[in-house]
């Protein structure tokens, strides 16, 4: 089986990243390494449908509405999820392209780095 990689950003082991792809990639990370907002990406990814309203998410949590639309927005500025207003609720889901660019950072290798 040939190993499938992403143009835009080879595994880490693989080559060095350049200084805005790791810039990018930071701002993904720095986003899904809170507890809550990671839980909030996978609840919406694995939601029927494939997208959530926010009606769906406040619940799980143990905290105020702001916050969680702050995290949310956290989600959103680093490109990980989109949105769409419908009436009075804002409904989520993910972009399938940013999560791809996380997932294939730390794809294994298929062979072994360059010497």
């Amino acid at each position: 089986m040939a190993a499938i990689t992403i143009q835009c950003c080879a595994p880490i082991a693989r080559e060095p990243l350049s200084e805005i792809a790791a810039t990018e990639l930071a701002v993904m990370l720095k986003a899904v390494a809170d507890p809550v907002r990671l839980r909030l990406l996978s609840m919406i990814g694995s939601h029927a449908g494939g997208e959530a309203c926010v009606c769906d998410l406040t619940g799980a949590f143990d905290l105020t509405a702001p916050t969680i639309s702050h995290h949310l927005k956290v989600l959103r500025t680093a490109g990980l999820i989109d949105s769409e207003r419908r009436g009075t609720w804002v409904y989520y889901w993910i972009v399938p392209e940013a999560v791809n660019r996380l997932g294939a950072l730390f794809a294994p290798l298929t062979e072994p780095a360059p010497a």
